[in-house]
């Protein structure tokens, strides 16, 4: 077992390939245990590109860096038209989560079904849908259109579910409230008995840690994150929060998102650096352009502020 000491790091240093020309180690002092080191190895690959690592070593066990393989693509999808969307006053008398879609939203929800079929082609998918009756049967109509032999699976996640106005909605305050948003902004306002949007960021956050240890399990029983795609079908503000999260857009600019169109699928590509030690996502250019978002992706951490001064 490796212990927090100079002479662990030593041992270990000298395992290390000549590729290696740089080894630090610091003590954690952020984490409440003190027996934690954080090792920076700095190494040059065949083809000169330079990189690094951060790996950590607690109590012998090994944690793995940035290194881990991530999805070909993260596919979100709103959900098709549902009766809601076509008369508000839906809401008042049926509840929301029951509420399902309207004819239009079946054949929006079967034409995403066909768009994704025509993306992923023959690769495999895993699909997470929010619980909602409109965004399960939208998620049941796309299956029908996609090749079942190569789904992985399929999981109910209530944290994609929509911004919660309430329970049974009285039409006239729910319209006033809305007004009032718009004035105060919709990040921050909270429906009376119901959520801000900082509310859903906060869940969506949670669920992001969810695929990445999903898909982490999915590659250790050998499926392939080069031919995997992960789907989610959601709720167009959902939607909105969860690229806001992920691409650390601001709360300004997400102000002037909009929500997309009933069946539109918002479309995450996998990058890799030159030297394949590091993934990232960027949003397509027709994801970006529909929902009115400038930052397409946020570049993978270089750890450039480890000085020179840590390397000594």
């Amino acid at each position: 077992r490796l212990c927090a000491s100079s002479a662990a790091v030593s041992r270990l240093t000298t395992r290390c390939s000549s590729a290696t020309i740089a080894t630090t180690s610091r003590i954690n002092k952020n984490l409440p245990n003190k027996n934690i080191l954080t090792l920076h190895l700095r190494h040059f690959s065949n083809d000169g590109c330079q990189n690094q690592q951060h790996d950590t070593y607690e109590q012998g066990h090994y944690y793995p860096g940035p290194k881990q393989q991530r999805p070909k693509r993260i596919i979100l999808v709103r959900h098709g038209q549902s009766l809601g969307n076509v008369d508000e006053t839906t809401y008042t008398h049926t509840a929301d989560w029951r509420i399902p879609l309207s004819d239009l939203g079946r054949i929006q929800a079967r034409d995403a079904g066909r768009r994704l079929h025509a993306l992923i082609q023959n690769e495999k998918y895993f699909v997470y849908h929010s619980p909602y009756a409109r965004t399960t049967e939208t998620m049941e109509i796309i299956k029908k259109e996609l090749d079942s032999e190569y789904c992985i699976g399929v999981r109910s996640e209530p944290r994609i579910v929509e911004q919660q106005f309430g329970n049974f909605q009285i039409y006239d305050d729910v319209q006033e409230s809305r007004d009032e948003r718009r004035k105060f902004g919709r990040f921050f306002f909270r429906f009376p008995n119901g959520e801000a949007g900082m509310d859903v960021f906060n869940r969506v956050t949670s669920f992001i840690s969810t695929i990445f240890r999903d898909t982490h399990y999915m590659n250790v029983e050998g499926i392939s994150m080069d031919e995997l795609n992960i789907v989610v079908v959601t709720h167009g503000l959902t939607l909105r929060l969860f690229l806001m999260r992920w691409l650390q857009i601001s709360v300004d600019e997400f102000e002037e998102m909009y929500n997309p169109d009933n069946g539109f699928l918002a479309v995450m590509e996998r990058q890799t650096s030159k030297c394949g030690s590091k993934q990232w996502y960027k949003l397509t250019q027709e994801s970006a352009d529909h929902l009115r978002i400038k930052q397409r992706t946020v570049d993978p951490l270089l750890f450039d502020d480890v000085k020179d001064d840590d390397t000594k």
